[in-house]
């Protein structure tokens, strides 16, 4: 099994707040999306820049995956974005508003060119009509090692604002996009994360949102403010049922006389292999958080 990397919360933290840079360094969360985008004004562009790329150097931060959101392709200031976060090495690169495989094939070369190390993974914000279109291609890139995607960020804010959609307990109108986004991903093994929760106030909506991803398949979720960083990685890691449940379907399949067999029973259920594989990647997720608990 490939090893685990838990990304239940990934906080965005805004480029141009020093004070938040400094403070992400004792926050729980697996990943810190420092952004270059929409968090920071045009006139703080340069200075954010100069302060994440700064932080990534710096370090501090532990086990927490960094990743740099650049500002888009089309904008002025993405070239010297690129550049700057190829230079400060961070985990993952997050371009904005993917909306066909060539962007990416188009990063991965100006990735080679730039010399970028090949630890540097790329993200991508699946947040635009064409991009919902064109999500199975846009995954499919992962194939090609050159373009180093690993992961989708989905983009529900932006997606609301190009379709007209309306945030509504349940997200009946995104589920659509949210699982055809989901399919493309696994279709093609990288992780996804869904979009934020807007409401600050809203705890209940939040935690129910969380658990709708979980329960989805999603990997974890994107936050916009360290409270609910907790909440978050309570749902997305395993709780002590499954465990159990997980560590009693790994160990009937060990047990001799079920060696090679497709299916047995346990409590009364029917178990297949699958069950087992599915079992043994719960239990390395909570191998792998439990790692991540020290700072």
């Amino acid at each position: 099994m490939t090893a685990i990397r838990p990304r239940r919360s990934a906080l965005y933290m805004p480029g141009s707040n020093a004070r938040a840079l400094e403070k992400a360094r004792e926050i729980a969360a697996d990943v810190l999306i420092l952004d270059l985008e929409d968090a920071v004004a045009p006139d703080a562009k340069a200075t954010a820049r100069e302060q994440v790329c700064a932080a990534v150097k710096a370090g501090g931060y532990g086990r927490r995956e960094l990743v740099i959101r650049v500002n888009g392709t089309a904008t002025p200031w993405f070239e010297a974005d690129l550049a700057a976060a190829v230079e400060a090495r961070p985990d993952a690169i997050l371009i904005p508003k993917v909306s066909d495989p060539e962007t990416l094939v188009e990063i991965g070369n100006r990735l080679t060119t730039l010399g970028a190390d090949l630890s540097i993974a790329v993200w991508a914000m699946i947040e635009t009509p064409l991009a919902i279109l064109d999500v199975e291609r846009i995954a499919r890139a992962a194939r090609d090692p050159a373009t180093r995607l690993t992961c989708f960020v989905m983009g529900t804010n932006d997606l609301a604002k190009e379709t007209r959609a309306r945030f509504v307990p349940g997200r009946a109108p995104m589920l659509p996009w949210l699982t055809s986004a989901l399919l493309a991903a696994r279709a093609h093994g990288i992780d996804i994360l869904d979009g934020v929760h807007n409401e600050l106030r809203d705890e209940a909506g939040f935690q129910a949102e969380c658990e709708q991803a979980r329960d989805l398949g999603f990997d974890g979720k994107t936050l916009i403010h360290p409270a609910q960083v907790a909440p978050a990685n309570a749902v997305f890691a395993p709780d002590e049922a499954e465990l159990t449940r997980a560590r009693a379907i790994i160990a009937a399949f060990d047990l001799p006389e079920n060696a090679g067999r497709g299916a047995i029973q346990l409590d009364g259920r029917m178990v297949e292999l699958l069950h087992a594989e599915m079992a043994r990647r719960t239990v390395a997720l909570a191998h792998a958080i439990e790692g991540r608990s020290v700072p």
